[in-house]
């Protein structure tokens, strides 16, 4: 990764509690941070009890959005990634609120499963203080959701997501604002029984020492200290008497502590709860603190796409090795695909990046679900792609590929095509074809080559053009080619082939 000249790159995390945005400039394999975003959104408290983000938490958040995308205006499009967390993973109304915040960022916005959060998390932490010596669980609670990671140098052991946050939380024991001692008890109760199902697990696996990231842990650090309690991170003596303090006076409106932000204050007694339960289901006597959390990771795996040290194809391969995937023919059917690809991506209007690698992605999965049961084995791996924490892959991506995998066979799924936006949905379908092709011009799984083999295509009409002759000797793939075209005809997708 050694750039010769400066490239920069936007990594955006639309939080539960707070937007972020991080700038950064890469030169020579050495990454600058240039500027910093941040804005208290807290779109959970937005979150009615049908899960519905209302219009004003929306409006908020587009405004936050489109300062964000007036920074951005002049950087490559493709070094610029936003994710959406746990509130966007809960918002029934989800999609309305990605259109309009793609439309006013000016970037599509993925949604990214908790786990996948956590990867990121611990990824920034590990760029920010890397140790490739010491087990570190890591800690960060968001806005949605607490993540909770052990790990050593870059890779992770455990990561877990839990459903707890400080405005989540916050609403449940303190949403009046008082803070009385019972209901402080009470959350710190509710996030140890959180923690209980993982306690086990990670005190076995056990670690060295323990960091904190992010905005919640970072404000209770900065008050701690502030106060005299502690002198370098959190210890479990001074968050007793943070606690203790914060019952004293009872009420968030009249919390003033030194450095402490106006912002902050509504959500600070239900994230101090938090973290008391963390301190006593893993009877922790003292965090460090790490200033690099979510974007920062997210800024370098964004990074490592475009200089081609792509996690997800790392993960890919994982899948296909826990699957027992049939590599050989995985290996043929990507060959033939992104031949037919490179013949059809101009007229087809298929990006040489981003298509690709999901159209390679898919023919190197395609027959996952061998592994559950040969009857029905495509909807089988449509499923585990669709389910499966699969690290660096959004929820859109998954959605996709689980989509390309459903539909590279027997009858064509065209309602299956129907929750992508229109933009997506012609080139996954598009996509899904060429993969069909490959996959049937593959079925006798011969290691014998396929003659040179030309397609051609005009809007919704696929012509391939074989060798003089070929298709009399392979009875049966013209056959197979025949079937192909009354199945293509569901997806209004004319086949010829001579």
């Amino acid at each position: 990764m050694t750039p010769t000249v400066d490239e920069s790159y936007a990594a955006i995390d639309l939080g539960s509690n707070s937007f972020h945005m991080i700038v950064a400039n890469l030169t020579d394999g050495h990454l600058q941070v240039i500027d910093r975003m941040k804005e208290m959104v807290r779109l959970a408290s937005g979150l009615n009890d049908q899960q519905e983000l209302s219009e004003q938490s929306m409006q908020l958040a587009m405004e936050c959005l489109q300062r964000f995308g007036q920074r951005i205006k002049e950087i490559p499009h493709l070094n610029v990634r936003a994710v959406g967390t746990n509130t966007l993973r809960q918002a029934r109304n989800g999609g309305s609120f990605l259109s309009q915040a793609h439309s006013a960022l000016g970037h599509p916005i993925e949604i990214i499963a908790g786990r996948e959060e956590a990867r990121l998390i611990y990824s920034g932490v590990a760029h920010s203080l890397y140790d490739e010596a010491n087990k570190r669980l890591v800690i960060d609670i968001g806005g949605g959701s607490t993540e909770l990671i052990i790990g050593c140098g870059f890779d992770t052991y455990y990561t877990e997501s839990l459903y707890m946050g400080c405005v989540n939380m916050g609403q449940r024991f303190f949403d009046d604002g008082k803070i009385k001692a019972k209901r402080m008890r009470k959350a710190i109760l509710f996030a140890m029984q959180e923690l209980e199902s993982i306690v086990t697990g990670y005190k076995k696996m056990g670690w060295d020492y323990a960091l904190g990231s992010s905005g919640t842990i970072i404000s209770v650090r900065d008050v701690v200290q502030a106060q005299g309690w502690c002198d370098s991170g959190i210890t479990s003596s001074a968050l007793t008497q943070l606690m203790e303090a914060l019952v004293a006076i009872g009420d968030n409106a009249l919390v003033n502590f030194p450095g402490l932000s106006e912002r902050r204050k509504p959500v600070f007694a239900s994230g101090v709860a938090i973290l008391c339960g963390i301190f006593e289901a893993l009877n922790l006597d003292k965090i460090d603190i790490s200033e690099g959390a979510l974007r920062e990771g997210l800024l370098y795996d964004l990074i490592g796409r475009v200089h081609n040290e792509d996690i997800r194809d790392k993960t890919i391969a994982t899948v296909s090795q826990r699957y027992s995937v049939d590599m050989e023919q995985a290996g043929r059917v990507k060959e033939t695909v992104e031949a037919l690809f490179h013949q059809v991506k101009t007229d087809w209007e298929l990006d040489q990046k981003l298509d690709l690698k999901l159209l390679i992605w898919g023919a190197l999965i395609h027959e996952i679900g061998l592994s559950i049961a040969h009857n029905q084995y495509h909807r089988h791996g449509a499923y585990l792609i669709a389910n499966s924490d699969l690290a660096g892959f959004s929820r859109q991506e998954q959605m996709k590929l689980a989509i390309l995998v459903r539909s590279h066979r027997r009858k064509f799924p065209l309602e299956e095509f129907e929750p992508l936006i229109i933009a997506t949905r012609t080139s996954v379908i598009r996509l899904s074809v060429l993969l069909r092709l490959a996959v049937l011009l593959h079925r006798s799984r011969s290691n014998s080559s396929l003659p040179e083999i030309h397609i051609s295509v005009n809007r919704n009409r696929v012509t391939l053009d074989f060798p003089s002759g070929w298709l009399d000797d392979h009875p049966l793939t013209f056959v197979d080619l025949s079937t192909e075209q009354n199945l293509l005809q569901t997806a209004d997708i004319k086949l010829t082939f001579n």
